[in-house]
């Protein structure tokens, strides 16, 4: 055999060994670039706050190239509320949607979004937790990714009885959590624990008087059906703020064009969320009304009154985040600042 022929021979016996090498990684690349994430959600499978997460998935996906693909799991079905965010640092979940105050003592400085602090709409809430977490980048979030934070707001109180002023609420027994209880006990009111399921039947049965809710409530949770009166006070108006966060490694696994991707999507769906919490509240109201229930609008000089009386919750969030060494003060005026300057 000549030494061409030869040359020949080891030049196609190399192309072959290459082509069976590319067989053989190509798909192990290919498989490695696919990411399924689980998504553990709060709400149940009708709720239109899943229904938009199922949406920002599908918009993943295709963005993505197929890349990145995900499954939610409405309902708490994948990780329990008290457990979702601790969930989604441990990898049991590769992604979650729940409320801050379901992660107690974990996020200390994103408490102020929580506060009294006279939110006008869910839109506006929403847009200010955004703000807040870029402004700040608080550490206690260092252990995932956050996608985006939301909030329900204004919060009120409900109450099961007609009333004709914030001081008709003085001695009753307030539906409450940790987080808000603060506001009921300055109105001179009592506040009840109890799992946001129980409100319903504890208003019907009257266990208890009332509840401190987000007007979304009225629908979502059906208490536009056992109330008479919705306390319109923005003095007290609070957030119930929440959040939409990846595991860290996860997010790290991902090709920074699919991170790109999705950070666009993130900007775009923070926006929907905000839009969908002013829609809920308005079909909430709704809901209410032809429930027979009452807006009591509270006067500008009324709610000074109670902005008073909130004052004091403020000035210990402060002082509690001062002794954290972490920046209260600054995190209370940002909010309020923009709370005034975009209504």
């Amino acid at each position: 055999m000549s030494k061409r022929t030869t040359g020949i021979s080891s030049l196609i016996r190399l192309l072959a060994l290459g082509l069976l090498l590319v067989a053989i990684v190509a798909p192990a690349i290919s498989q490695a670039k696919e990411i399924k994430l689980r998504y553990a959600l709060l709400w149940p499978a009708s709720h239109p706050i899943t229904k938009l997460a199922q949406e920002w998935g599908k918009d993943v996906e295709a963005a993505t190239a197929g890349r990145v693909t995900v499954t939610t799991f409405p309902g708490n079905t994948l990780a329990p509320p008290m457990q979702a965010y601790d969930a989604v640092v441990k990898g049991i979940a590769d992604m979650a949607g729940n409320l801050l105050a379901y992660a107690p003592g974990r996020l200390p400085l994103s408490e102020v979004l929580q506060q009294p602090l006279g939110y006008q709409n869910g839109y506006q809430s929403s847009k200010l937790a955004n703000a807040y977490y870029k402004k700040f980048q608080p550490k206690e979030f260092d252990d995932v990714k956050v996608m985006y934070l939301h909030g329900a707001a204004p919060g009120f109180i409900f109450t099961k009885k007609a009333v004709s002023s914030m001081k008709d609420v003085k001695g009753l027994r307030i539906k409450a959590n940790a987080e808000n209880a603060d506001i009921v006990v300055n109105l001179g009111a009592a506040p009840v624990t109890m799992p946001v399921s129980d409100a319903y039947d504890s208003v019907q049965r009257g266990v208890i008087d009332g509840t401190l809710f987000p007007l979304e409530a009225l629908q979502g949770y059906k208490i536009g059906e056992v109330v008479k009166t919705v306390i319109q006070d923005y003095g007290i108006s609070y957030m119930t703020s929440m959040y939409v966060i990846m595991n860290k490694d996860k997010w790290n696994s991902l090709l920074p064009e699919d991170q790109k991707a999705i950070e666009k999507l993130n900007d775009e769906y923070n926006e929907k969320q905000a839009k969908l919490w002013v829609e809920l509240d308005n079909k909430a109201k709704e809901f209410a009304i032809q429930k027979g229930v009452k807006f009591l609008e509270v006067s500008k000089e009324d709610q000074a009154v109670t902005v008073a009386l909130m004052k004091p919750i403020l000035d210990k969030y402060v002082v509690q985040m001062k002794a954290k060494g972490l920046p209260g003060d600054e995190a209370l005026k940002f909010c309020l600042d923009f709370i005034k300057n975009n209504p």
